[in-house]
């Protein structure tokens, strides 16, 4: 148990096939705009006048906006990996953006556990999640790989 409450979790205590699920998140316009400002400068992301007429018919998120909320859900409701999540690999879509009022939940799921070769103390998980919109509507997909380690003797 840790000073949070959670349980950590190591490489034994993984099954494929395990699942968890995080709180929700809201996302607002402002949150949308704060964030292209900084990092994703485009029109679509920080002026809904311009945003009216791009494709996306209306200011959205930027898909690392989406990624950032998804990753603090999963930090902070996901498994906790030993003293934190060591990503090594990630493969991320975004079949439908993100737009202001959205409410994102994490869905994730434990597919795959590769003891390592080379280093007895820690193996690799695979993780597939799906962060959903207030309707289940999937705007994330993320596969990723991450370090775990084992538990400690003793």
């Amino acid at each position: 148990m840790t000073a949070s409450g959670r349980t950590r979790v190591y490489f034994e205590d993984l099954t494929i096939g395990w699942r968890f699920v995080s709180r929700t998140y809201p996302v607002a316009a402002e949150a949308i705009i704060a964030f292209a400002r900084e990092f994703d400068p485009q029109p679509f992301h920080l002026d809904p006048v311009a945003a009216a007429d791009s494709i996306f018919k209306g200011l959205v998120a930027s898909g690392w906006h989406t990624a950032s909320i998804s990753m603090r859900l999963l930090v902070e409701d996901g498994p906790l990996f030993g003293a934190g999540t060591v990503g090594v690999a990630a493969e991320v879509t975004w079949p439908r953006p993100v737009r202001a009022g959205d409410v994102l939940q994490v869905h994730g799921e434990i597919i795959g556990l590769t003891p390592s070769k080379s280093r007895a103390d820690r193996g690799t998980v695979t993780v597939r999640t799906e962060t959903r919109n207030q309707s289940g509507e999937i705007v994330q997909t993320f596969t990723g790989k991450v370090i775990v380690p084992r538990r400690p003797a003793g």
